[in-house]
């Protein structure tokens, strides 16, 4: 066990500390026995002062965040050791001493704002509750207090958005409101449990900037949890490292970045996609994979395979259109449409990788939706494996789809839970009549074995497995009908960042194996530069910048390209105190009146196969 004090926190001095965590130990039942999550946690917090605890899914630091709130259920877990905060013990407060700390003097903000909110309330409500549970105001100072509040979190036209409910504001909007509640009773402690993780980057970006300026204004300690080392290494002073529940390195955050000791620090930290690495590289690039027992780099960099340019293009896309009618009224009569996919253009060849990037809302995956016919295209073409995909029949749509499968973001979601995974595997070879059932059970099992499991898994049940094990499951079923082209949407988002290299070297790994053309639909630029071929920029269900990955990323033309480089968090500590200065206005809306027109829109060649809108 590591002790994480303030020891070589220059911002620690001799000030006693806003939280001092002493031997915490966290233990769930499960049936008749303790079982330790959290072992011996050891840290202090100093006044003003961001400690961020890192480490991957499983590892114990929400577990942690959650203990010093006291938010664990009461019957099923045990909390030992102390926890202090300005001196006085949390562990023995009663349930009212402690509702009333919480909220007043330590405030948390979640990872996904839209299960915190009420769905039924408007958000200026909802606020002022938190003010009024914990101060005698009367209504119209909460509102008062409110409105200042949602300015103070950069909430544009905030007067007129004290009314508006949960679902009208964006995911990063919402984050917004969350901050501003946790704000409202000034607590001494700010817990932030991975409050950028489910974000867009250009949202991310400004989020973090907000915590930052935040703590600056309102002098908060900030008790930072994330699996992102790039957000570590802007946001925090010191970090703890968290592995299998226990504090395994701790120091200042350049100590860490730049001297870490811990074999896992040290795979956590080359495990992070770095983006301008890529410079000079023109084919993608396998990452590092570094065993956490040892250190040791295990697999390589290496370099993928390259286009046969001159081969014909798998996949051909034309002016393809995707938009949903919206209607309103006691009739029913259209009144608009989401513009969800505009005029878009592209191709794809044997072997390649098309990544199509830009933030929710941007039309990326209703593109590829529209692409396999999952989602009717309004106008357009697609010329796919010789298909002309928007005019065929349904059984004719049945047979292309053999050609073209899907790798979603959530595998939990997409794979049945009462179905095993052999079976879930072995379906679609079944449902197209390609053979028997062994047959179909000889090659799911290969398959599983292709991407890392074992054959005799295949009995076992989805939540038997990692996320990341669920994601390669996924991918051996994609495989099941030897399609040519993969849509991977958001396929390695959720992912932790070890397990994120591994399925992105899996997939290069297949690729070369089998000649696969992947339409690679992300937000993470940095994972985008190091998989793709050529990247495609999406705004407003526009392309606005195509071209190869080496020209896009090395010579950025568009403004909103240049944007969403310049949110990507580095692991760089000497980045602490950069202030990206990003805009706080949401992104626009897609929704166009009833016979809008849109503008014919130009490109220019900036060099061969580098297109840029003007």
């Amino acid at each position: 066990m590591v002790n994480a004090t303030n020891d070589g926190n220059p911002q620690a001095g001799n000030a006693v500390p806003v939280l001092s965590v002493r031997g915490l130990t966290t233990s769930f039942r499960i049936g008749d026995e303790w079982r330790p999550v959290v072992r011996n946690m050891s840290f202090d917090i100093a006044p003003k002062e961001t400690v961020a605890i890192v480490g991957e899914s499983g590892s114990g630091k929400s577990v942690t965040s959650l203990s010093v709130m006291r938010l664990l259920p009461k019957g099923a877990s045990r909390i030992e050791g102390s926890v202090r905060l300005n001196g006085r013990e949390l562990l023995t407060l009663d349930s009212e001493s402690m509702r009333r700390v919480r909220g007043n003097d330590i405030s948390m903000i979640f990872q996904e704002p839209m299960t915190s909110l009420n769905p039924i309330f408007p958000i200026g409500k909802q606020i002022a509750e938190a003010i009024t549970c914990h101060r005698d105001i009367s209504s119209a100072e909460a509102k008062s207090e409110v409105l200042h509040l949602l300015e103070k979190v950069r909430i544009p036209n905030a007067k007129g958005r004290f009314d508006d409910y949960p679902h009208q504001f964006s995911g990063g909007m919402r984050q917004r409101v969350m901050i501003a509640m946790a704000l409202a009773s000034k607590p001494k402690l700010l817990i932030a449990d991975e409050p950028t993780t489910a974000l867009d980057v250009t949202i991310q970006g400004q989020i973090l900037d907000l915590i930052k300026l935040l703590q600056e204004e309102e002098g908060m300690s900030v008790l930072f949890i994330t699996h992102d080392m790039g957000v570590v290494a802007e946001v925090s002073d010191r970090t703890i490292v968290m592995f299998r529940g226990e504090a395994v390195e701790t120091g200042t955050t350049d100590d860490i970045f730049n001297r870490g000791k811990h074999p896992y620090t040290r795979a956590l930290l080359s495990a992070v996609p770095k983006l301008g690495s890529m410079g000079g590289r023109e084919r993608p690039m396998r990452f590092p994979v570094i065993d956490i027992s040892t250190g040791q780099t295990t697999t390589p960099e290496t370099e993928a395979g390259s286009v046969d340019e001159r081969k014909r293009p798998l996949l051909e896309v034309k002016n393809l259109t995707t938009r949903f009618d919206i209607r309103s009224g006691l009739l029913g009569r259209k009144s608009g449409a989401v513009h969800a996919v505009e005029n878009v253009s592209f191709n794809l060849r044997e072997g390649e990788t098309l990544s199509l990037v830009g933030e929710s809302g941007c039309g990326k995956s209703t593109t590829g939706r529209s692409i396999t016919r999952l989602v009717e295209p309004t106008a357009g073409q697609i010329s796919l494996d010789g298909y002309d995909v928007v005019r065929l029949d349904r059984g004719s749509l049945r047979k292309m789809r053999r050609s073209i499968q899907m790798v979603f973001q959530d595998p939990f979601a997409s794979l049945d839970p009462r179905m095993s995974v052999g079976s879930a595997v072995m379906e679609p070879f079944i449902e197209h009549g390609l053979g028997s059932k062994a047959q179909a059970r000889e090659k799911a099992a290969g398959l599983l074995e292709r991407v890392g499991l074992k054959a005799d898994m295949m009995r076992r049940y989805p939540h038997e497995f990692s996320g990341g094990q669920r994601q390669r499951i996924a991918i051996a079923r994609s495989l099941m009908l030897d399609p040519k082209v993969i849509v991977a949407d958001e396929a390695v988002s959720a992912l932790d960042v070890s397990i994120k290299a591994q399925v992105c070297n899996l997939l290069l790994d297949l690729q070369q194996s089998f000649n696969l053309a992947y339409l690679f639909i992300s937000h993470d630029m940095a994972v985008v530069e190091r998989v793709s071929h050529r990247v495609a920029v999406m705004y407003l269900g526009e392309i606005v910048e195509i071209g190869p990955r080496q020209a896009v990323f090395e010579n950025p033309q568009h403004p909103y390209t240049r944007k969403l480089m310049a949110a990507v968090p580095v692991p760089d500590p000497a980045r602490r105190n950069v202030k990206r200065n990003l805009s706080t206005d949401e992104i626009k809306s897609p929704i166009r009146p009833v016979g809008f027109v849109p503008p014919q829109r130009q490109y220019r060649e900036v060099s061969a196969g580098h297109l840029v809108q003007v």
